[in-house]
């Protein structure tokens, strides 16, 4: 019986030392995680402000494939939400703040415990990469939350670890959806022509990309400051290929509703096409597949009983701005290559 009462006391001062440890413990966190990411702000950002992408790179659920997930009718954007349900109970997550490619502001609520506040800090750098920060904090923490926090081994390891991984597999997803890409060949069309402005230029083809950032914004300047009509979006006539000698002829081009007169001198000078019947091919992705594109396209053309119409155009159009375009899958360009039906 001695022993019992003895066993009895050692257990009350422990169960007493450790309420009085876990009722001292801080009454708030925060638990901050940041990671540089190979990728745009707003490529990022798109990613981040809907909830329906979270599947594809939250530690959480990849560590319980069974939780169930249910998204509300709107997940983007301020008032977007979602919930969850697991082992540990029902989760509610909402954006209640936003500022485009800087900021998202979140509150969760997980079962029981004190509704945290969930912060999204972006910062791009000059490299192009983005600086990710993901932040988590609450207050007034309950004495259940505090023991839950100690027995689980501590809530900065426990949801640092969390974070760090989900922060690694979203940049894993964002690169990889920057690196899709598609090939279309749309087949034979009619090019309606038009007239355009034009500056050409010849250069080594590795200089090529360096030649045309150059060119295309001098062109768009030039009719920008002499009240010029756009009439669609600028192009590339590659005039001349030669890989054999390391060279290309081409010409930078934008359509106008009109044709334009240049002052002598200028080395922007009008040009016109005359409708012209082409084979067409879209490509949707990142400018670095433009030579499989024309592979493709050149390929297909005797196979499918044309062939080439001599000094015709062979244009490369870029339907939307680069500029304007953080992720590049979704780049859109078309080709089109000038061609007759083969005489047999």
């Amino acid at each position: 019986m001695k022993a019992f009462k003895y066993i009895f006391f050692l257990l009350l001062i422990a169960f007493i030392g450790i309420s009085i440890y876990i009722a001292v413990q801080p009454n708030a966190f925060e638990i901050s995680r940041t990671r540089t990411i190979k990728a745009p702000v707003a490529v990022i950002y798109d990613n981040v402000i809907d909830f329906k992408n979270w599947e594809a790179w939250s530690s959480w659920i990849e560590e319980n494939p069974n939780m169930k997930i249910t998204f509300a009718n709107q997940t983007k954007g301020v008032g977007g939400s979602y919930a969850w349900e697991d082992k540990d109970g029902i989760g509610t997550m909402k954006t209640i703040e936003t500022i485009p490619n800087a900021l998202i502001s979140q509150k969760m609520q997980m079962a029981g415990f004190p509704a945290s506040e969930v912060n999204w800090i972006f910062k791009e750098n000059n490299d192009g990469t983005t600086d990710v920060t993901w932040t988590i904090s609450a207050k007034d923490l309950p004495f259940s939350f505090k023991a839950y926090a100690i027995f689980s081994g501590g809530i900065e390891k426990e949801i640092g670890s969390y974070y760090e991984r989900s922060l690694k597999k979203l940049e894993s997803v964002v690169i990889a959806e920057m690196k899709k890409y598609s090939i279309t060949i749309n087949g034979e069309t009619n090019h309606s022509g038009g007239y355009y402005l034009y500056t050409s230029t010849s250069c080594k083809i590795g200089e090529l990309q360096n030649k045309m950032q150059e060119m295309l914004p001098k062109l768009l300047a030039y009719a920008e400051k002499n009240n010029i009509t756009i009439a669609g979006a600028p192009f590339v006539n590659y005039i001349k290929w030669d890989e054999e000698n390391n060279a290309a002829i081409f010409s930078c081009c934008i359509p106008t509703t009109d044709r334009v007169i240049t002052l002598e001198g200028d080395d922007i000078l009008t040009g016109e096409f005359e409708s012209f019947k082409a084979i067409k091919t879209t490509l949707k992705g990142n400018y670095s597949h433009l030579t499989e594109a024309w592979d493709k396209t050149k390929k297909y053309i005797p196979e499918n009983g044309f062939e080439l119409t001599e000094n015709g155009p062979m244009l490369e159009t870029y339907v939307n701005d680069p500029t304007k375009t953080p992720n590049p899958a979704d780049l859109v360009t078309e080709i089109y290559i000038a061609v007759k039906d083969t005489i047999n």
